[in-house]
């Protein structure tokens, strides 16, 4: 099936809303007014629930097919929330508020999730029961967990759930996806080493943290090129450092170091985990010092069930003629929780030759807003035929 005709007639209304949203950016749970306008058009659209303060500031609304319908609950998310990003794109729409913009596209999504939540509502052509999902902070506040932890999944019913996302470089309007592992699970590191500082002309006195500092680092880079299997995929980043002088002729007494690890499966994310330990303790104690180490599990990994990526492929080929093979990246996507307590799948839409995410001239491209709509209709249509 094209992009349907109705979705393509709602066109201008959409950008609308999602020139709204951009002017508007808030972040992480901020997302008040933005939420406040999603749970307003939910109503206005006749849904038949519409549920505020899921997982703090989520919305959900509730659409049932054919008055006698018994079929699928089928879960749509959008994500709501901006970034702390100065914009620079000199859009008219461009944010209002100093410091925050959609550099993610998140406002198009919402736009594109309220579009098919309207025509759903308006149409009603499946047996059983869609469900859009409104989340806020997915830039590191994890709020797909937060809803999910308010009962989200078991609340509503819901047996399968799919969300999307824009890909600046990935031509106009077009589909990529791929089953198993998508995008990475991202943790964060904090090592603290603990020496005896001292004067830089006498290193005979002290313990020496800058040199611990930089044998961590060498031999950090081994975990993933030395412990882990040569075809898995890992990345493992040192990104601060940091000592506790800044003086020419001081050797500090404590030291930091920061980073990010990204794995594709749980295997080589505890391998990592207890190397990175190992090896923070056990350089520390061969200069005379000790290490602090603390490991922050962040968004698990993305992972697209087998089924459910099939009927998202088949789609996307209906609505936009073909669907390419998505590329493994070690970016994350808190969508993974949801993907945790539900099968469903993660699909790509190409924004064109746009700037990068989490850049400060990137604009969500509104060409693709039918495309996009079209195929959360579809997948709620396909995956809840009417007989």
């Amino acid at each position: 099936m094209p992009i349907r005709n109705r979705l393509a007639e709602m066109h201008d209304e959409i950008t609308g809303w999602r020139r709204d949203i951009h002017e508007n950016p808030e972040i992480l749970y901020e997302t008040h007014r933005t939420a406040a306008l999603v749970a307003e058009k939910l109503r206005e659209f006749g849904c038949d629930e519409v549920v505020t303060g899921i997982g703090r500031t989520g919305v959900v609304g509730v659409i049932r097919g054919r008055a006698d319908s018994a079929g699928r609950v089928i879960g749509l998310r959008a994500d709501m929330d901006a970034l702390p990003i100065h914009e620079q794109t000199g859009r008219d729409y461009a944010s209002k508020t100093p410091g925050a913009m959609h550099a993610c596209g998140h406002d198009g999504h919402t736009a594109m999730v309220l579009g098919a939540a309207k025509y759903l509502a308006e149409t009603r052509n499946f047996d059983g029961t869609a469900v859009v999902i409104f989340q806020p902070a997915e830039e590191g506040g994890n709020g797909a967990k937060a809803m999910c932890d308010d009962g989200l999944m078991d609340r509503f019913g819901i047996q399968e759930v799919y969300a999307m996302h824009n890909v600046p470089g990935l031509p106009t309007g077009q589909f990529a996806i791929r089953p198993g592992p998508l995008l990475a699970a991202a943790d964060e590191f904090d090592i603290r080493l603990e020496g005896r500082g001292g004067h830089a002309a006498k290193p005979q006195e002290v313990v020496d943290t800058t040199v611990m500092l930089a044998q961590l680092i060498v031999a950090l880079q081994t975990i993933v090129a030395r412990n882990a299997d040569p075809v898995a995929q890992g990345v493992l980043s040192v990104t601060s450092v940091e000592t506790s002088s800044n003086a020419f002729n001081v050797i500090p007494q404590s030291a930091r170091l920061r980073g990010t690890v990204r794995t594709h499966s749980n295997e080589m994310r505890a391998m990592i985990e207890r190397r990175l330990t190992e090896m923070a303790h056990g350089i520390a104690a061969s200069f005379g010092g000790r290490a602090e180490v603390s490991y922050t599990h962040g968004v698990p990994v993305t992972i697209n069930a087998e089924e459910p990526t099939r009927h998202a492929e088949a789609a996307a080929i209906s609505v936009g003629g073909s669907c390419g093979l998505a590329p493994m990246v070690m970016g994350g996507e808190d969508f993974s929780f949801m993907l945790e307590e539900r099968p469903g799948a993660f699909i790509q839409l190409g924004n064109g030759p746009s700037a990068g995410l989490h850049h400060p001239e990137y604009d969500f491209n509104d060409e693709i807003i039918p495309v996009g709509c079209s195929w959360f209709a579809e997948m709620v249509e396909r995956r809840m035929p009417v007989a």
